[in-house]
């Protein structure tokens, strides 16, 4: 967590690092920095002073003197020699806009995860909106707020979740990432801070660092490695979350309930206490990119200490629906009428749509519709009347999308684990996207050799703060099994080419345009 890291805590992140291959400082030395790259000891941490350090390894003051020295040479520790350095990244100027999503002719793109419309069900919402569109047109086609019908429409989806939820408390928004610049104009603003998981979804990052925000990372547990040195390794879990008090627990129907492990509540708890972020963007429901679940324990206990520290909780749920092992949960607005909730049509149906939403409480909709006039004064009619139509039949394709998707993950991970065993890979639960640990920190240098072999990727960095996860690599199932295979393969043989020339993965440097990533 952001502030300092104590003797013991690094005795814990640091494990067996004194292998003997090396000189101890060496060692030391390269397991700090890639705890650092992999985000596991976030930026700008006081590490623990040399003596303290060098007590509790058992080694030199010598020894720790000698790492601490070669971590600053390299970039990944500021401060001079008598102070408690802080942790940092190498500067490396990578500007925060990209391209568009267009791809050379032939490139399969593995740097978003979408899927195309689902077919019928899309065009019949379209032509049925059109049919509706005549009863509108004499009216101005503004509304800052949203068509009544959509609202409606919204609302009662979130009633029918166990939520009472009426159209005053829905804000139309024109996609998700829409909705969040209105909510971060409303929440946070210059040099306020906003916590964040990390990684966390690219896009998100660039548009608190664009408010002019400060963004305070708090790093997600690593899973277990695999006994066998490879593969897909299960889903986070480890531990049991302990008991935070009475009350009852909202009803989450049937469905498996999801492990505790898969975020350091702990951390939050301490970054929201010590840091006071005006709010946090969190993706508990199949988290991009790692497609984690969050536990209700969790989310019952994020949710009393945010409401104890003044932070609000904004919550994307753009991929909840695509629920891939029926795991059980209540939305995180089930625990609290604070909680500010982001919602869309794009992954569940169709990006093209450009329909989103907020979710909140009346006065809270009031200040972000205030916002939203200074940025746009309403969405298009004809998209709403069609969002509208397909809200109403929600469940229809969905079936088929889930099916489909996990006929994909499947095939995805089956493929990485035969032709690329080296990579870790955690197993999502439910989402677009898995998330690769690479056997050596060459994600962007893979980003950068990737083309030649008609694959486009974004790279790990793209995911965290400060130039993190170079060890990391998503990778979505989006695509159909014969195209996947395909990728995977490219993908062996751009890894096989850094493997053969190692000095690749320090001279090729991030493009001047990094991917566009969705």
């Amino acid at each position: 967590m952001p502030g300092s890291l104590n003797p013991t805590a690094m005795l814990r992140l640091l494990g067996a690092w004194n292998t003997g291959a090396a000189p101890a400082y060496r060692e030391l030395a390269d397991v700090v920095r890639l705890l650092v790259m992999d985000g596991r000891i976030p930026l700008d941490v006081a590490l623990p002073s040399e003596r303290a350090l060098a007590v509790t390894l058992g080694v030199s003051r010598t020894t720790v003197t000698a790492a601490y020295a070669s971590l600053r040479e390299q970039g990944f520790l500021r401060g001079g020699q008598g102070s408690r350095g802080r942790t940092g990244i190498p500067h490396r100027t990578i500007p925060v806009s990209g391209p568009g999503l267009a791809v050379p002719e032939g490139t399969l793109d593995l740097a978003y995860a979408s899927l195309p419309a689902t077919g019928e069900v899309v065009h019949r919402a379209f032509a049925d909106a059109l049919i509706d569109l005549p009863a509108l047109l004499p009216g101005f086609g503004y509304d800052a707020v949203g068509l009544p019908p959509l609202r409606e429409a919204i609302a009662d989806r979130y009633t029918a979740a166990g939520i009472p939820t009426t159209a005053a408390q829905i804000l139309v928004t024109s996609g998700a990432q829409h909705a969040l610049n209105i909510i971060l104009r409303t929440l946070a603003g210059r040099q306020q801070k906003v916590l964040v998981e990390h990684p966390s979804y690219p896009n998100a990052l660039d548009a608190i660092r664009a408010s002019g925000s400060r963004t305070v990372p708090v790093p997600m547990p690593p899973v277990a490695e695999p006994a066998s040195g490879g593969g897909v390794e299960p889903a986070s879990g480890g531990g049991v979350e302990p008991a935070s008090g009475g009350g009852v627990e909202p009803a989450s129907g049937g469905g498996v309930e999801p492990a505790s492990g898969g975020w350091d509540i702990d951390g939050m708890v301490a970054a929201m206490r010590h840091q006071r972020p005006a709010m946090a963007y969190l993706v508990p429901d199949f988290h991009n990119p790692t497609g984690r679940i969050m536990s209700n324990l969790q989310r019952r206990r994020l949710v009393r200490e945010a409401a104890g520290t003044g932070t609000v909780l904004v919550v994307d749920e753009t991929l909840r629906e695509l629920n891939l092992d029926a795991v059980s949960t209540s939305p995180l607005s089930a625990f609290s009428p604070a909680v500010v909730t982001i919602g869309s049509l794009s992954k569940s149906h169709w990006a093209g749509l450009r329909t989103g939403w907020i979710r909140a409480d009346e006065d809270s909709i009031s200040r972000f519709v205030q916002t939203r006039t200074t940025m746009d004064l309403g969405g298009p009619v004809v998209e709403q009347l069609a969002a509208a139509r397909l809200l109403r039949a929600f469940a229809e394709p969905l079936d088929a999308r889930l099916a489909e998707l996990r006929r994909n993950r499947e095939a995805l991970l089956g493929l990485l684990a035969e032709h690329l065993p080296d990579w870790h890979v955690e197993r999502p639960r439910g989402g677009l996207t898995a998330w690769c640990r690479l056997p050596t920190p060459s994600s962007t240098a893979l980003t950068v050799v990737a083309p030649d072999f008609g694959v486009r990727l974004a790279a790990g960095p793209r995911f965290g703060v400060g130039g993190a996860f170079e060890h990391f690599m998503r990778v979505p199932y989006t695509l159909a099994p014969a195209q996947l295979e395909t990728a995977v393969l490219a993908l062996r043989d751009a890894q096989a080419r850094i493997d053969a020339s190692p000095q690749l993965r320090t001279t090729l440097k991030a493009p001047k345009e990094p991917a566009a990533v969705a």
